[in-house]
């Protein structure tokens, strides 16, 4: 009979930010996946708890998920860990979790503390609907390309940053998405926890400043772009059978739903669009 994949998330700082049921599974496992041993070795004495750890991380996960995969089919339990927070966000541990789905073994998530809910609540911004993107990448080109991507997204945008390359994507940030209202969290729940709040150009100069120290979270405010708006003012100086030829080149719609799109767009009834367009 297989045993049990518990994913378990760790303090992201204050060692106290763990849950009951957390503590008792890692005493109860028969052995705790850890992206870094030493690290996890810590909060382990904090709590008193002794089992044998093996280091699963993004460097030999795929050597060592497979042998992970074999106890766990021998029957033996296992918690995975991450260095802080919920495995499988931004870590290979949802590579062992896919992993162990993939072979009928039982997956238990344990909820406890992430650090980019954390920061969006803190933020201010609005916590409805939000994106978590992770981190951008290194290159400045692919950075932007990723940003111009999303850069029409309404949702709120969350992205992890490493503080060496924290004021170089800050800038990419305010050239793509333009100047807008931000959070920046850094060292959360831990001694030097520090949110800074504005807009882009006003954390860009904190930490030309103030040099940037520790993990980052980063909340940006979605996009004010209004795709109709944009159409209508696009279609102002159009004739309704340009606007509906333009909508089934550009938007791939059909006869029907471009002519109805350009009622809507320019105020006028579907009949009178209709009529103008019977040689499309």
């Amino acid at each position: 009979m297989n045993g049990t994949l518990y994913v378990c998330a760790t303090p992201i700082g204050n060692l106290e930010d763990i849950t009951i049921r957390t503590i008792n599974v890692l005493k109860s496992v028969d052995f705790i996946a850890a992206e870094d041993t030493r690290r996890t070795l810590g909060l382990l004495n904090h709590y008193e708890i002794s089992k044998p750890l093996v280091s699963y991380h993004e460097h030999n996960k795929n050597t060592r998920g497979p042998e992970i995969i074999e106890r766990l089919r021998e029957g033996q339990s296992a918690a995975v860990v991450s260095d802080a927070g919920m495995p499988g966000i931004s870590d290979p541990g949802e590579d062992i979790v896919k992993l162990a789905i993939d072979e009928g073994i039982r997956v238990e998530v344990l909820p406890g503390p992430s650090a980019f809910v954390t920061a969006l609540v803190a933020s201010g911004l609005p916590a409805g609907r939000f994106m978590f993107f992770g981190f951008l990448g290194r290159d400045k080109k692919e950075r932007r390309k990723q940003l111009e991507s999303i850069s029409r997204e309404k949702c709120t945008i969350i992205f992890y940053e490493a503080p060496h390359r924290l004021l170089g994507m800050l800038e990419s940030c305010l050239e793509i998405l333009g100047n807008r209202k931000i959070s920046v969290a850094r060292e959360i729940t831990k001694l030097y926890e520090e949110t800074i709040r504005g807009d882009i150009q006003h954390c860009i100069d904190h930490f030309k400043n103030s040099k940037p120290r520790g993990e980052f979270v980063v909340v940006i405010e979605g996009s004010s772009y209004d795709a109709e708006y944009e159409a209508e003012h696009e279609m102002e100086g159009m004739t309704s059978r340009e606007c509906v030829i333009s909508l089934m080149e550009k938007e791939g719609l059909s006869k029907k739903d471009a002519i109805k799109k350009t009622a809507k767009l320019k105020k006028v009834h579907k009949n009178e669009v209709y009529k103008e367009t019977l040689d499309i």
